[in-house]
């Protein structure tokens, strides 16, 4: 039986929160994991439980479309600098990694206070997973 659109859809979401899922296990300092498409919509995303959260609905939205728009922009520059591997934005109160694949921009939030070493293997990890 061939499978319709939506099917589809609702098939490769499944797959990708599964991802997120398994990501979101590599480490007990990840907060959060989502994927989220070229626009900055959340495609999926699970946030670990009894996290604090830094931000609400709105401003998640914009930082989502602030990240998708700044890492497709750089898309443009693959064939002279090479493809993005992971791209780390370290804050005061957090720190994020970016991982752009060709289903989307998986985006990862980590405690602050994980040290390099621990951070360079959680990305190890993740980009084994992905």
């Amino acid at each position: 039986m061939v499978k319709t659109p939506s099917e589809k859809w609702q098939e490769g979401i499944s797959s990708y929160r599964k991802k997120c899922q398994k990501i979101l296990l590599v480490s007990h300092s990840i907060r959060y994991v989502g994927l989220i498409n070229e626009y900055g919509r959340t495609m999926t995303g699970i946030i670990k439980p009894s996290t604090n959260i830094f931000l609400k609905s709105e401003p998640a939205r914009n930082e989502f479309f602030l990240i998708s728009t700044l890492l497709s922009m750089r898309r443009t520059n693959d064939y002279a600098i090479g493809e993005l591997d992971f791209a780390v934005f370290k804050h005061n109160k957090v720190t994020l990694l970016a991982f752009q694949r060709k289903e989307g921009i998986y985006y990862v939030s980590v405690n602050k206070n994980v040290a390099t070493n621990s951070l360079s293997k959680i990305i190890s990890k993740i980009k084994k997973l992905i």
